[in-house]
């Protein structure tokens, strides 16, 4: 058994904190969220497991390069032993082989594939032990395997996406701070014999002191960038304050219905997953809302999982929250009403996972448009503090 340490907070936002002894931190996650409590932080007290130096931690990409590969083997007949044998041996890089050749060398000496996973935990995700564990108390696991092939992949490819989009705006803006910086410590400065400072307007005077400033003291500007970056990855790291930024992605104008829509299609897709997997709806809930990776949709998921346990809809359940659409919620209401909620999930998943590719797109497209006012602006101070100056020096001349 290892020790772990934890930080919880139960549904009124008290804070909770102790040490639970468990085989995986996976069952200490399952005990707190037994307890009605929201998870907050874990770290196993004698030092193994998460931030363990030397344990591979999977993305997207890898588990969808593994899921693909093992899926393939086991639809074509291989045992799940020879498949392991054959994929840490394909493995390229040397962090995923060691995982994979422990996980291939347990299963061999007679441990379930579950129990080669969980004795890892920390390199491979929960959500794809947990699919595991399915597959293998069903009998099913090939089946499972080219589920999480498909999982994994539209992971992947919206990662992909993301990071596609998200190309020209951060060229765009290291563009807009490159200009910006120019024109106050370059060109500016040219300008400042052109008028005696008593007889600049207001605008042109407050540019100048920018200019000045940037120029002889930007160290001071460079630490206060630095200070406020460092205390803000701090702050989020108080659970209230995660909470509330959490919270106001989801409910700001324009922009938070767009980051609903990419939650909506990553729940619905990991809910179909686990619940078509056989997995109980109470654990589906627990690791559907986890996997988000936001604290106040997870803090909310409590109330829902505990009025599941008690017989409430689910449908029910999950639109007092306010978090996903109605439309969402009377998909999961038709269903239930059906007995077909696995086949309605699945549906649901492939429609908002295009939603979810469209509004990564919509929201790229906010930031566009948004860097290059900021540019406009910044131009056009400039402009109108320069022009007075040049029309006084012409006037003087002439």
């Amino acid at each position: 058994m290892k020790k772990f340490a934890y930080v919880a907070k139960d549904t009124s936002g008290k804070t909770i904190k102790g040490t639970l002894e468990a085989e995986t931190a996976n069952d200490v996650l399952d005990r707190i969220h037994e307890q009605g409590w929201y998870c907050v932080s874990y770290t196993e007290a004698l030092g193994g497991g998460f931030g363990k130096k030397g344990v591979h931690k999977f993305n997207a990409k890898e588990m969808s390069y593994c899921c693909r590969q093992l899926a393939a083997m086991m639809t074509s007949g291989l045992t799940i032993v020879k498949a392991l044998d054959i994929l840490y041996k394909q493995e390229e890089k040397k962090g995923p082989q060691l995982a994979w050749q422990g996980v291939y060398e347990d299963v061999n000496k007679g441990s379930t594939f579950t129990e080669a996973l969980r004795a890892r935990e920390g390199s491979f995700p929960d959500f794809f032990i947990s699919m595991i564990d399915a597959g293998e108390t069903a009998g099913t696991l090939d089946v499972t395997m080219q589920r999480l092939s498909d999982y994994y992949d539209n992971t992947n490819k919206l990662n992909n996406k993301v990071k596609g989009a998200m190309i020209y705006p951060a060229v765009l803006g290291v563009m807009v701070v490159a200009i910006v910086i120019i024109m106050f410590t370059f060109v500016m400065p040219t300008f400042a014999g052109m008028m005696e400072e008593e007889d600049m307007p207001a605008i042109s005077k407050a540019l100048f002191a920018i200019s000045d400033f940037l120029k002889s003291k930007y160290y001071i500007l460079i630490g206060a960038l630095i200070i406020i970056v460092v205390g803000w990855i701090y702050a989020l790291k108080v659970p209230s304050v995660r909470i509330k930024w959490d919270r106001f992605k989801i409910k700001c104008p324009i922009v938070g219905p767009l980051i609903v829509t990419i939650y909506t299609g990553k729940f619905a897709e990991t809910l179909s997953s686990l619940y078509s997997s056989g997995i109980p709806m109470v654990e589906c809930l627990e690791r559907s809302s986890r996997i988000l990776g936001n604290s106040f949709i997870d803090q909310s998921f409590v109330q829902v999982i505990d009025e599941v346990k008690q017989g409430q809809a689910l449908s029910t359940a999950i639109s007092k929250t306010e978090i996903f659409s109605g439309m969402f919620c009377s998909i999961i209401y038709v269903g239930e009403e059906s007995g077909a909620l696995d086949e309605i999930l699945e549906k649901t998943a492939a429609f908002y996972n295009e939603e979810a590719d469209a509004a990564v797109g919509k929201l790229v497209g906010l930031m566009e448009p948004a860097m290059i006012i900021i540019m406009g602006i910044a131009i056009g101070l400039v402009l109108a503090g320069i022009f007075p100056m040049l029309y006084g020096g012409l006037k003087d001349v002439g």
